[in-house]
């Protein structure tokens, strides 16, 4: 049988590939993450006439080479549990860890096992998605206006026509963020999913709708059995220590190699939740007399546990307590 199967490695900013045919690679290249180098291998495996793709699922970083792979009628496509690759390398007797080996790993993962058809995420997630990361534009955008006015209004060499113009776009894009929430929410009530997420997020005192569309839009189209540390991981929340040269003794800070909309997200409602809960403002206060951090690193720490919060309250389909998220020391 004239096999010809592939094994995609994906990482932030590149995916490895190894194309086998009858269990003998016969093409191993890297490409960018980007539209370009996604659109080349699709071409790629077209040509190859490649029967079986598998790829790790890697947060988000596989999820749009996987959409568009997946719309391939001539290829199957398998995307497996990063556990499952790391088991079936133990299985290889892999020695190496590097981006071409896993590649290799999976194509043979591919040949040689039961074949599973990936289930893509509902194609209403993403459009949830495109809403909230249009609504993060709109937001910045007025933000950004809205300084102007100020600096303009502190001169009075500043023509009035000009205020005039920039309260115009200030108004336009209320407008349109204001006819956007309520589209999206349109949308978000005709997906259950979509619908239960919205109602737990909105449900935590300090979390607006606006915050709410852009975490169900970044959540909703992860894999559903990723874990909450790898999920703290993808959103780029996870602090990087440095351990070797000039940087030995630094402090650690966040990797922010993930999902920037995640984190833009959390933030400002990290710091509301200080404010209305008193078991996040004492982890707060905790954070930073014991554990020795400045305030802002304070609040990524309570993102961070919010996000692993938020975590559960999904997957158990069960309210914010904030009991569980900090208990405050009997002795304070």
């Amino acid at each position: 049988m004239n096999k010809r199967v592939c094994g995609i490695d994906v990482s932030y900013k590149t995916f490895d590939v190894e194309i086998m045919v009858n269990g003998k690679a016969v093409f191993k290249k890297d490409y960018t993450n980007d539209l370009k180098g996604q659109k080349t291998l699709i071409k790629k495996l077209i040509k190859m006439k490649t029967s079986y793709v598998c790829i790790e699922a890697t947060g988000n970083y596989h999820l749009d080479i996987a959409l568009m792979i997946d719309k391939i009628k001539e290829v199957k496509l398998m995307v497996i549990n990063p556990r499952i690759a790391h088991n079936y390398s133990k299985v290889l007797n892999q020695k190496a860890k590097t981006d071409s080996e896993d590649a290799h790993v999976l194509a043979h993962y591919a040949a040689h096992m039961e074949y599973f058809k990936w289930q893509a995420p509902d194609e209403i997630l993403f459009s949830i998605r495109a809403c909230g990361r249009r609504l993060s534009q709109i937001t910045k955008q007025a933000t950004q206006l809205k300084n102007q006015k100020h600096a303009y209004e502190v001169t009075k060499a500043t023509p009035k026509f000009i205020i005039t113009d920039v309260e115009l776009s200030i108004y336009n894009l209320e407008n349109q963020k204001t006819n956007l929430i309520e589209n999206t929410l349109k949308i978000i009530s005709e997906n259950r999913k979509a619908q239960q997420m919205y109602d737990l997020i909105t449900g935590i005192n300090g979390f607006s709708t606006k915050t709410a569309i852009k975490l169900i839009g970044e959540l909703a189209v992860l894999d559903a059995q990723m874990k909450a540390n790898e999920l703290v991981a993808h959103a780029g929340l996870n602090p990087t220590i440095f351990t070797s040269g000039k940087s030995v003794n630094k402090t650690s800070r966040l990797s922010k190699a993930g999902n920037k909309y995640i984190r833009e997200a959390l933030y400002m409602s990290a710091m509301q939740m200080t404010y209305r809960y008193k078991n996040v403002a004492a982890y707060y206060e905790h954070m930073q007399i014991d554990n020795g951090l400045k305030k802002r690193q304070a609040i990524c720490a309570i993102m961070r546990k919010m996000l692993m919060a938020i975590h559960g309250m999904i997957r158990d389909n069960v309210q914010f307590n904030e009991n569980r998220f900090y208990k405050i020391p009997t002795n304070k």
